[in-house]
């Protein structure tokens, strides 16, 4: 199961938290300062899975003994970086962490066909898409839809996506943008 799904900035400002499993509120606080600090702080050829640090293990709904572990308590981190953004997955051990890469990939990918090389101002100024596009992805922490075009089909079809002409921004803007997260040509 999928707990969370977190989207950074390089300065460590949240531009999507979408939690799954009820938690306190100071609890997340500090949970998204602790993750963006350990995610940030990994050299670029580290691999892109870490353990879900003991934050959660004090909380009421991890496990009750350590030597019994539950399946549906937190465990791991997965997370991808693209230009300016973290993308960031917190799910339970039985998810499979390379499942988990392809996913914030397809997201990613769908995003990037919504807004026509997507930027941060995009998921500022259009969170609804950002959202619905996660929506059509993940239902309750559970993985719904994987297919590219089933998922942009589904945003499009909701009216969620507005071209950056209708909020008045352009690429060449020059607002700190330095052309979208990289998905287009000669991205590999």
């Amino acid at each position: 199961m999928i707990n969370a799904v977190l989207v950074f900035n390089n300065s460590g400002q949240p531009r999507l938290t979408k939690f799954y499993t009820q938690l306190d509120t100071s609890v997340q606080q500090r949970l998204i300062s602790e993750i963006f600090t350990l995610v940030a702080n990994r050299p670029s050829s580290a691999c892109n899975f870490l353990p879900l640090p003991p934050l959660l293990a004090t909380t009421p709904s991890a496990a009750a003994t350590p030597t019994q572990p539950h399946n549906d308590t937190p465990s791991l981190i997965t997370y991808r970086h693209y230009a300016t953004l973290y993308f960031i997955m917190i799910s339970t051990s039985t998810e499979s962490p390379l499942a988990l890469l392809d996913l914030i990939q397809v997201f990613v990918e769908a995003l990037d066909r919504l807004f026509e090389n997507v930027c941060e101002l995009d998921l500022i100024f259009n969170f609804e898409t950002l959202h619905a596009t996660l929506g059509e992805m993940i239902v309750g922490g559970v993985v719904v839809e994987t297919g590219l075009d089933k998922v942009v089909k589904g945003v499009r079809e909701q009216g969620k996506v507005k071209k950056r002409r209708e909020v008045g921004l352009s690429a060449a803007d020059g607002l700190g943008v330095v052309g979208g997260l990289g998905m287009g040509r000669g991205w590999r």
